[in-house]
Formats: C-alpha cells, sequence, structure tokens
C-alpha cells in the first residue's frame, strides 16, 4: 500500500547553465533567496547551492515537507518583490532548467556515523 503523495517531501531543482564569470554572483544570490524561503516558509526541510567542476552550472536544490509546501514558496517568491526571471536576467543564464521530485526514500548519517533510510512513501 502507498502513503499519500502528500506524506512524501518533494524536491525542487533549477539548474542554471551561465558564464563562470557569473558563478560567484549567483551563488550568493540563490544563497541569500534560499535562506529566505527558511526563514518564511512552512515546510522548508533543506537547501543548498551547488557548481560543476567547470563553473558554468549551478544547482539550487530545495527540499519541502510536501509538494504544496514547495509550490506556495515559489508562488509567494514570484508575487514578492524578488522576481525570479529577474535573477536569471541580472546572472545572465543562459538556460535554466526546472525540475522537481518526490522524494521517496533518503539517507543520512546520524551523529554516531549510522546509516540511516528514511521512508517516505
Amino acid at each position: 500500500m502507498q502513503a499519500s503523495e502528500k506524506n512524501r517531501s518533494f524536491t525542487q531543482l533549477i539548474e542554471f547553465q551561465i558564464d563562470p564569470r557569473q558563478q560567484s554572483a549567483l551563488v550568493a544570490a540563490l544563497t541569500v533567496q534560499s535562506e529566505r524561503l527558511a526563514e518564511s516558509q512552512a515546510g522548508f526541510v533543506s537547501a543548498s547551492v551547488q557548481v560543476s567542476d567547470d563553473g558554468r552550472r549551478v544547482l539550487n536544490y530545495l527540499q519541502w515537507q510536501s509538494r504544496e509546501a514547495g509550490e506556495a514558496a515559489f508562488r509567494r517568491f514570484e508575487q514578492g518583490g524578488e522576481d525570479f526571471w529577474t535573477l536569471i536576467r541580472v546572472h545572465q543564464a543562459k538556460a535554466v532548467i526546472f525540475d522537481s521530485f518526490q522524494v521517496l526514500r533518503s539517507f543520512e548519517r546520524s551523529h554516531d556515523d549510522a546509516l540511516h533510510c528514511r521512508l517516505n512513501g
């Protein structure tokens, strides 16, 4: 029997393809944006900003307790003064790929270095 989709966490991935000279500024902007979402949005779980070795791609990873929480956060961000499309233009992104996934299983290390599997479905 599968659990309801509302009980599954939800991950948003946004990949930016950029000129490597834009990397530092984009990472800083995404870090600020992620921190604001963490402070102001219900259902926030975690976030990270990652970069490729060649500096041409930046990945913003946002995990939410549910799809509804993630979608609400994105809508609220879009309605606020910080327009996401402006972020893309300011940092001269050549391409932006949006994707989302429901998390069914995740693994993490505990403080005692044991590996734990969290089942989300």
